[in-house]
């Protein structure tokens, strides 16, 4: 299933707040939560979810009832371990 990346602007969101949202969110309607990133400080967020289409994403983030300013689908993704075995192969090559 495929995973879609979705922006948020929340200045002043507190921990406490998240925390509020959190039953919400665990339902997982129409989409599945997988990861959340956020600077409370700024109010920048990030979420990561898996659902069929970003139109299943928008529509979690509706019944929620939390704003998103984008939602992307990520179609690839890479960590640290990867990156260094591709930067070994790109060496020997």
């Amino acid at each position: 299933m495929p995973l879609y990346l979705s922006l948020h602007q929340a200045p002043g969101l507190s921990e406490q707040e998240i925390a509020g949202n959190a039953p919400e969110v665990a339902q997982q309607v129409h989409a599945t939560f997988r990861q959340l990133y956020v600077n409370t400080g700024t109010g920048f967020i990030v979420s990561v979810y898996e659902a069929d289409s970003p139109k299943a994403v928008e529509e979690e983030f509706e019944r929620i009832g939390f704003p998103f300013d984008a939602i992307h689908e990520i179609d690839f993704a890479q960590n640290a371990a990867e990156l260094a075995e591709m930067v070994g192969q790109a060496e020997r090559a």
